[in-house]
């Protein structure tokens, strides 16, 4: 007796990750079978996690994400910028709707606070060196037009620098412009004198885009004339904090140029001590001056 012959059996497809899912769909780098948890979108069709990650050992060389003249990420959008718009359209509405939020973010060198204790920097508060430049002043119209004004610039010239920096990048030059102009208040002004507002920050990215457009090689004189009337009405304006200016913009254009110049060969490492560098001099700065006033460094 002759039995059957058996035929060929089809064998169903698993996940290489998961092997108990069927799956019919495999990646385009590797070609191996994976199941829809696994796969992202690629360029072409969509690819596995391990080829993504570069851990395939069927998958060629790991291909580095595109960069930036400067060194950061290309990306689209600008959810930085618009990050910081939000934060400091909320902040405004928060003081209109409770002004006493403001007393305690507002940029204070040292002062007394009617209830026998001290505030400010010299106080050990140095939060108000950053928080300030987050919170616009709430009264009248200078109020509006402070805030109007730097929430416009900052949409102007944000998300090109961000695009052409990366986020991380520019995330830094505006955080430490608004310490620097924080820093300039401290030195420059009565200690018990209280400022508000962006626009330590804003001058920083001034002076980040002067130095990115002369590196880059473009024209550069709108921003110098948009910088030098700023400045002068800083001088001729009542009310205008114009240290704070100052101290934006040189941080600004300080950090900016570090990042900008970098050399290629260990780019991000010489960018990450630069931003180090300048924070340090702004932290011993303001010890030093606190030193000065004879008040606690820290």
């Amino acid at each position: 007796m002759t039995t059957p012959a058996s035929g060929p059996t089809d064998e169903v497809p698993t996940c290489v990750r998961h092997p108990d899912r069927e799956t019919y769909v495999s990646c385009s780098r590797c070609g191996r079978p994976a199941c829809p948890d696994c796969l992202r979108s690629a360029p072409v069709g969509q690819q596995c996690v391990d080829c993504i990650r570069g851990r395939s050992p069927e998958a060629g060389p790991r291909v580095r994400p595109p960069r930036t003249a400067f060194g950061g990420r290309v990306t689209t959008g600008a959810a930085v910028t618009w990050s910081l718009v939000g934060i400091n359209v909320l902040l405004y509405i928060a003081v209109l709707a409770r002004p006493s939020i403001a007393d305690n973010l507002e940029m204070v060198g040292y002062a007394g606070n009617g209830q026998g204790s001290a505030i400010g920097v010299g106080a050990g508060q140095w939060y108000r060196l950053l928080t300030s430049a987050f919170v616009a002043p709430s009264g009248g119209t200078f109020g509006f037009a402070d805030i109007l004004f730097n929430m416009w610039a900052l949409i102007v010239v944000g998300p090109q620098l961000e695009h052409l920096l990366g986020r991380a990048r520019f995330l830094a030059v505006y955080l430490l412009s608004a310490i620097g102009g924080g820093v300039f208040l401290y030195y420059l002004v009565a200690p018990n004198q209280a400022a508000l507002g962006a626009s330590g920050a804003v001058f920083g990215l001034f002076g980040a885009w002067f130095v990115v457009s002369r590196k880059l090689r473009v024209d550069s004189r709108g921003i110098i004339g948009l910088i030098a009337i700023n400045l002068v009405l800083g001088f001729v304006v009542h009310g205008i904090a114009w240290q704070d200016h100052i101290g934006g913009l040189v941080t600004g254009a300080l950090i900016t140029a570090a990042y900008a110049y970098a050399p290629k060969t260990n780019r991000f490492l010489v960018q990450a001590a630069a931003t180090v560098v300048v924070l340090a001099a702004l932290v011993a700065a303001t010890a030093l001056w606190s030193i000065h006033l004879g008040l606690p460094a820290f």
